[in-house]
């Protein structure tokens, strides 16, 4: 079962010795502009193994913005790129199958007042404008888990890249000294304000 550590040296921290033995760790640092998969082995890159995925912060946020304006959202145009980076880092998050969490939207439930209500995976996010407007309401529907899922179905986002996060892993580790491959296999390093989602980390250990 893989660990994930919050940082390379996570494995050594407990111990008063960090030699390079416990500094081998795969890394995935996803930001805002690329994600970069590489591996550090005995506390060296192994650069012939690095790969570069061309997705990351950036498109989710491009992502949530096109789903709201499909919906035809009150966005006020100059903040229209803050409203979906907000609602994307406040209401994102990794499904762990996506075909039960669309069930988990399309449920109406009936409330005390007899009337059936939309599921409470519904966010609403209520946005002041920066030239000093009347606040407005925001829908947040399903981009909550499809935006974030590019990760692991990139073909939801890029027309080009077919490739999912855990193939490329597997990729790079393959690429590695066997030696070193059953470490980096259990020690995975999440790096980026993108891998912050919650059920990322599950998602990911179940996949690699």
């Amino acid at each position: 079962m893989l660990a994930l550590y919050s940082q390379v040296a996570g494995a050594a921290s407990t111990s008063n010795k960090l030699t390079r033995e416990n500094l081998t760790g795969m890394v995935i640092d996803a930001g805002d502009g690329v994600t970069h998969v590489f591996p550090v082995c005995d506390g060296a890159v192994i650069s012939s193994c690095v790969k570069h995925i061309p997705l990351a912060g950036r498109d989710i946020t491009k992502y949530f913005l096109n789903a709201l304006k499909e919906r035809k959202e009150p966005i006020p145009g100059e903040d229209q790129m803050e409203v979906a980076r907000t609602c994307k880092e406040k209401y994102g998050y990794v499904a762990k199958d996506l075909g039960k969490e669309f069930k988990k939207y399309d449920e109406k439930k009936k409330g005390d007042d007899g009337k059936y209500h939309l599921s409470n995976k519904f966010k609403k996010y209520v946005h002041k404008p920066s030239n000093g407007g009347k606040p407005v309401e925001i829908d947040v529907a399903y981009e909550r888990f499809l935006g974030p899922e590019m990760f692991f179905h990139p073909e939801f986002i890029h027309q080009d890249w077919k490739l999912p996060l855990d193939e490329i892993i597997d990729m790079s580790i393959q690429a590695c000294p066997m030696d070193y491959r059953r470490r980096l296999y259990k020690n995975i390093v999440l790096s980026g304000g993108s891998t912050l989602y919650d059920g990322f980390d599950t998602k990911l250990t179940k996949l690699v």
